[in-house]
C-alpha cells in the first residue's frame, strides 16, 4: 500500500491542492459567495443613496420656497395640508384611505 500512495504522490497532493483552491474561491471573506452578498449590498446602498439625493432637492426646494422671496401659494399649501384649514366659502373632507385615518 505504500507503494502505491507513493507511486500516486503526485496525483494527491494535487488533488488536495484542487480542493484547497475550491473551498477558497468559494467560501471565507474574499470568496465568491461573499463578494455576491457585497455586491447586492453595495446596489442597495446606491439605491439608498439616489432616494436620499431626491429628497434632498425637494427639501432644498421647499426651503427656498419658504425663506428667499417667501411663495405665498406654497405657504397656503402648508397650511391646508397641515392644519386643514381652508376658507369660509369652502367644505372641507377628509378622505380615510384602507381604513387608516390620515
Amino acid at each position: 500500500m505504500f507503494n502505491k500512495l507513493k507511486n500516486n504522490y503526485f496525483i494527491l497532493i494535487v488533488t488536495f491542492f484542487i480542493i484547497y483552491f475550491f473551498f477558497n474561491l468559494m467560501d471565507g471573506e474574499r470568496g465568491l459567495v461573499s463578494y455576491f452578498e457585497k455586491k447586492e449590498h453595495y446596489d442597495q446602498l446606491q439605491k439608498d443613496q439616489k432616494n436620499l439625493k431626491v429628497k434632498i432637492a425637494e427639501l432644498d426646494l421647499k426651503n427656498s420656497l419658504l425663506t428667499e422671496d417667501i411663495d405665498l401659494d406654497f405657504i397656503e399649501i402648508l397650511i391646508r395640508e397641515k392644519f386643514l384649514f381652508g376658507k369660509k366659502s369652502e367644505t372641507t373632507y377628509i378622505l380615510k384611505e384602507n381604513g387608516n385615518k390620515k
